[in-house]
């Protein structure tokens, strides 16, 4: 019995040694400190001062002497393409009910002979 105990005994002490001897000290043990953990982690120290204003360049004008003459003759443009538009709403075809997008008045036939118009979608 006295030998068991004696066994278990010297066990304890040799690993109480091993993990004494394991322990990191001086540097080591310091650089173990600073590893960031989740009770202290990790903060890069930064410089917080203003940053040195950047000269600006001069800028030359750039426009083109020609941009307004184009300008006023993209609206003529427009403006004939309106006037255009607008006389040929004025035709009888586009105008006048009786047309019913056809450019000849469709002729209107007796009910027997009348036939399904695929320009208006009317029988006539």
């Amino acid at each position: 019995m006295i030998r068991y105990s004696l066994i278990i005994f010297l066990s304890l002490v040799v690993i109480s040694s091993a993990a004494q001897s394991k322990r990191k000290k001086g540097k080591e043990d310091a650089q173990v400190a600073e590893q960031p953990s989740s009770l202290a982690p990790y903060y890069p120290k930064k410089n917080y001062e203003p940053k040195p204003a950047k000269k600006k360049k001069k800028q030359k004008t750039t426009y083109d002497y020609d941009a307004r003459e184009r300008f006023y003759e993209r609206m003529d443009e427009v403006s004939k393409q309106a006037r255009k538009i607008e006389k040929e709403s004025e035709k009888p075809q586009n105008s006048d009910p009786m047309y019913f997008g056809h450019k000849r008045p469709p002729k209107k036939h007796p009910p027997g002979k009348m036939k399904y118009c695929k320009v208006c979608g009317l029988r006539h």
